[in-house]
């Protein structure tokens, strides 16, 4: 199994916006792994994570191929995890058909509060007559299969009116945990853990505070080191387990060459645009 980091930064980005904070100034000026666009991942380069504004920006970038995408994976609906406007860019003049038979199949997952922008733009537009869209809502803690994988959404600690999602992905040899956004993960998430005793080969967790401690909503490196542990201790992960932070903010102080001394010290990798890893 491979991911590939295909964006990094939580929504303003690095450098962020309309910031001229020491951090975005210094991630400028260094350029290369210091600069970060919205976050989203793909799994061997078919299983899409996340759909936001910058997927564009990471065709153009970093090879993504949507051509080989059938089924994308949304963790919740803010704006730099889902931006439903884009999928309407599979219909009519906007895209000329794939194969003698139309557009390729795309299947968006995710929660049903989660997925409502994806309904109306598929409803509003026709897109599964026109363009092979379609939504499948998923509930926590009930495995389902999407491209031969199997995902399991696990409840998150973030925008909880979002009804907001992270996933456990198994290709039946090696599973990946994929926590973002999320902060310390809500007992629920534990409890479905210890019972079923999932073996992760390799878990990404959120990291937006860096250096700067948040508990709630998202994590930082304690947090993190505090979730590593449990994980750990309730025998899901070992000593074989691949630990990499994923998903940063110009608030957690520290720009990405900043950063990774501070992350190898407490055993993990520290994610950045167009970094692959195979396990």
């Amino acid at each position: 199994m491979k991911i590939k980091y295909l964006g990094t930064s939580a929504a303003e980005g690095v450098p962020a916006l309309f910031c001229f904070c020491d951090v975005c100034k210094k991630s400028a000026e260094a350029g290369g792994r210091n600069i970060r666009t919205r976050s989203q991942a793909v799994i061997d380069d078919k299983l899409l994570i996340d759909f936001p504004a910058d997927t564009y920006l990471h065709i153009l970038n970093y090879g993504l191929n949507l051509k080989e995408v059938q089924h994308c994976l949304i963790t919740h609906a803010h704006p730099d995890h889902l931006y439903p406007l884009d999928i309407d860019m599979r219909r009519g003049c906007f895209a000329y058909p794939k194969t003698p038979n139309g557009h390729i199949p795309l299947t968006f997952y995710a929660s049903k509060k989660s997925g409502e922008g994806i309904v109306r733009i598929i409803e509003d537009n026709r897109l599964d007559e026109k363009a092979n869209v379609r939504f499948q809502r998923v509930k926590p803690f009930e495995p389902f299969e999407a491209g031969g994988y199997i995902a399991t959404a696990l409840k998150a600690d973030h925008a909880r009116e979002l009804e907001p999602v992270f996933y456990a992905v198994s290709d039946g040899k090696k599973t990946l945990l994929y926590a973002h956004d999320t902060g310390y993960f809500p007992e629920d998430t534990w409890e479905y853990l210890e019972r079923t005793k999932p073996y992760f080969d390799f878990v990404s967790l959120d990291c937006t505070g860096c250096v700067f401690n948040y508990r709630q909503g998202h994590m930082g490196i304690d947090t993190c080191t505090e979730v590593k542990n449990r994980l750990l201790e309730i025998c899901v992960a070992d000593d074989k387990t691949v630990w990499c932070l994923h998903h940063f903010s110009h608030n957690g102080l520290v720009t990405y060459d900043e950063f990774v001394p501070e992350a190898e010290k407490k055993g993990f990798l520290v994610s950045y645009d167009s970094m692959e890893y195979e396990f």
